[in-house]
């Protein structure tokens, strides 16, 4: 029996199993609907998430609300659901809190700007007491606010790694990029501001301080960002570099052979795999080499998570459900489905035999920074792109790479 058949057949004991969330603070206090004529609370819940886990009735999210029902017959509820993926939900839900989604699925670096907008309940003591007891530290920390209290439950990390063709590239070949540059074709995405700052903060850049939160540390791109710019200027041109970019240019590279390396995350775990084939390999950032040193690349990394909507007409059970998203079992369904790697620390064990998910958690525990939930942060992103993109156009020279990279830097602290 997989997982999912046992989930979906629970009984209401499973209520104690799945981490439902207690009204264990004001944030989630009101009535949790009304009371229907055979004395169920009836309420009715929006939810947003992504198109992949709503496809179908057989999709994640359908099976996780009857799975929720199986363990809530005291509940008789009305869904509706809509699209709006993780990376959209912050933007999207500020707009108009009280007319947003009940439970949503966000990704955490948008956390500041979502409390900002009242937007997004605080957990219950309970549903707390859940986050701790799944998650490592950083997961916990990625759904914390400034205030120190926890908003939203982490099902998944959201970072990246990379993928590799393991007949071009040794094990100790992997752990260099200049290593793999002398041996294939690397593709990257240097346009884009989330994949970008891996070679300034590898090698010294704080963004908000060394763990994201001080934000009176302010960006600072350190003393060694020119020799990094100046790096990425040769591998603009050096010709076993692939320009990667948003619209896909990187894996179509690696479907059709002229790029035997990918930057990406879990979501491109499939494509990957069947791009590869018996050659699939993944793998955690490696280091390069600057007339500065040798560093680390370094991606952001955070985490997705459910959260509830404290605007909500049924918080209480817009609570509980969000909390049942990122309980244990919900987890282990979502891999066994899509294969989003849980960030349930009794489930490593399960997802040990996919490289994606290895991949993922050696990259969360050895070569990434936590990425700052500040508002602030907002400020970052387009600097970074505009910089980028004019590395790929190749408008930043050896010759005006500090120059350039100073204007950069100097951007951020107007």
């Amino acid at each position: 029996m997989t997982m999912l058949k046992k989930l979906l057949g629970v009984g209401t004991a499973a209520a104690l199993l799945l981490g439902v969330a207690a009204c264990g603070s004001s944030s989630n206090s009101g009535d949790a609907g009304s009371k229907g004529a055979t004395g169920t609370t009836e309420a009715s819940l929006t939810v947003w998430g992504p198109s992949e886990d709503q496809a179908n009735a057989d999709s994640w999210l359908p099976k996780m609300e009857k799975a929720f029902e199986k363990a809530h017959p005291e509940y008789k509820i009305t869904w509706k659901n809509a699209v709006v993926n993780e990376g959209d939900a912050g933007t999207t839900v500020k707009q108009d809190p009280s007319a947003a989604a009940d439970v949503y699925m966000f990704a955490n670096d948008q956390l500041g700007t979502l409390i900002d907008a009242q937007a997004i309940g605080e957990l219950s003591d309970d549903a707390a007491k859940q986050v701790k007891e799944q998650n490592a530290d950083s997961m916990v920390t990625s759904i914390t606010g400034t205030d120190g209290k926890l908003y939203g439950v982490p099902y998944t990390g959201n970072t990246w790694f990379m993928y590799y063709n393991k007949a071009k590239f040794s094990a100790d070949d992997i752990k260099s990029l200049d290593a793999m540059l002398a041996k294939g074709k690397v593709s990257f995405n240097l346009g884009n501001s989330w994949y970008l700052p891996a070679f300034y903060v590898g090698a010294g850049a704080t963004i908000f301080g060394p763990d994201g939160t001080d934000q009176s540390a302010g960006i600072q791109l350190g003393d060694n960002a020119a020799s990094v710019t100046k790096y990425l200027v040769k591998l603009v041109h050096n010709p076993n570099f692939v320009v990667d970019n948003d619209n896909g240019a990187g894996l179509a590279a690696l479907q059709n052979g002229t790029a035997d390396v990918l930057f990406s995350g879990t979501w491109q775990a499939a494509d990957a795999k069947k791009a590869l084939g018996d050659n699939y390999g993944a793998a955690q950032l490696p280091s390069f080499t600057t007339d500065s040193g040798t560093y680390q690349m370094k991606s952001f990394s955070g985490s997705k998570a459910a959260a509830y909507n404290p605007n909500s007409k049924s918080p209480k059970v817009a609570s509980q459900f969000a909390a049942f998203l990122g309980s244990t079992e919900a987890q282990k369904a979502h891999f066994e489905m899509r294969q989003i790697v849980p960030t349930d620390k009794t489930l490593s064990s399960d997802v040990t035999s996919d490289p994606s998910a290895v991949a993922q958690m050696d990259t969360i525990a050895n070569t990434s920074v936590n990425q700052s939930t500040l508002p602030a942060m907002a400020d970052f992103w387009d600097p970074a792109k505009t910089f980028g993109t004019a590395l790929v156009n190749k408008d930043v020279t050896d010759a005006n790479a500090a120059q350039k990279t100073e204007a950069w830097a100097a951007s951020y602290n107007k």
